[in-house]
């Protein structure tokens, strides 16, 4: 068997971070072992700890060292010691954008054995993605105070949309879409787009316009368009219409929480910061929930659902399945009672053991 080599560097980060990548790496390489692939695992130390002993938060080298790696494995950012904002702008934020992760993708899927709160849904009600903008929106940070800390304070935050930015998501979406499809036959080809162009009229004119002109150019893809209030009621009520959704920054980082309630909570919801063409980062979705943190009680699954996802961007195929089926055989073992902390009737490492030993 010939070897594939990859070189993943890794950031645990803050809180919990550590914990639930350390079982991620662990199932990386039991599928690494299984399959034929060697990971060279790079550890950096950005995160609160760093950033409050030395008041660095991610030098200029590190983003040229994260251009000469296959991808990049991350647990949590965010800690209480430090102000909102300033590692998750100054670590998280800084590399989608300098790594031109124009992409974040994640799938809302729920496994057999998991309960959701929709009364009457099961697997083959919730299984879509959703293709959310990541690099620009209200989320690059362009505005500013007038009159800040008066009673006459304005405060301005722009909403930055591009052709360029527009196109290549909606286009991916739509090239997502035709490989999903092939993965999941029993699911329609279509692609929503979901905005608020109703009310937001410039940027969100340019996305309904710009998903018209890209969706020319699948005729064999069904296209519709939700407005987000509505998508959302319907994200409730049937979720088995939607296979990929495409959206902006912000609707995008809105609606993938719910989407996450959906499939059975924060615990088993990963996500990719894709660069097509480039570096990738994966990453569960949770935080750092520093309450956790050295209680060796978190759920790692979205953690090691990440590291999936991470090996079908690599071209693993074979062991992205292989990782996806560990962990739905892990959940339908009965040994995890539940997907919440401190609840799974397992520890942290117990649950890495327990995939690990199903690749």
């Amino acid at each position: 068997m010939k070897v594939r080599s990859y070189n993943i560097g890794v950031i645990p980060g803050d809180g919990i971070g550590p914990e639930v990548i350390q079982e991620g790496v662990k199932v990386l390489k039991a599928v690494g072992d299984k399959y034929g692939i060697k990971f060279d695992f790079i550890y950096y130390d950005f995160g609160a700890e760093r950033y409050l002993r030395t008041g660095e938060l991610l030098p200029d080298s590190a983003i040229e060292e994260f251009k000469k790696l296959d991808a990049i494995y991350l647990g949590a950012i965010g800690d209480p010691r430090v102000k909102p904002g300033i590692l998750e702008k100054g670590i998280l934020l800084r590399i989608r954008f300098e790594l031109d992760q124009y992409i974040n993708l994640r799938p809302v899927k729920l496994f057999e054995g998991v309960d959701t709160p929709l009364k009457g849904k099961g697997p083959e009600d919730i299984n879509f993605v959703v293709v959310r903008e990541n690099t620009e929106g209200l989320y690059c940070g362009i505005g500013g105070f007038f009159k800040k800390g008066t009673k006459d304070e304005v405060a301005i935050q722009q909403d930055v949309n591009t052709y360029k930015g527009v196109h290549r998501c909606i286009k991916f979406a739509f090239e997502y879409c035709k490989a999903f499809n092939k993965k999941c036959p029993q699911k329609g080809k279509k692609v929503t787009m979901v905005d608020k162009s109703n009310v937001l009229t410039y940027g969100h004119d340019l996305w309904v316009r710009v998903f018209e002109e890209v969706g020319e150019e699948y005729p064999d893809i069904q296209k519709e368009h939700y407005y987000v209030d509505a998508f959302c009621m319907f994200m409730v009520k049937s979720p088995e219409r939607f296979d990929v959704v495409v959206t902006n920054n912000m609707f995008g980082d809105i609606v993938t929480d719910l989407g996450a309630m959906i499939q059975g909570g924060l615990g088993i919801a990963a996500g990719g910061n894709i660069n097509p063409d480039g570096v990738s980062m994966f990453e569960p979705i949770h935080g750092s929930a520093p309450k956790y943190k050295g209680k060796n009680v978190i759920n790692p699954i979205a953690t090691i659902l990440a590291g999936a996802m991470m090996l079908e961007t690599l071209g693993e195929h074979e062991a992205h399945q292989a990782v996806e089926s560990a962990v739905q055989k892990a959940i339908l073992s009965g040994k995890i009672k539940d997907m919440s902390a401190g609840k799974m009737g397992l520890t942290t490492q117990e649950v890495g053991d327990l995939i690990s030993n199903f690749v």
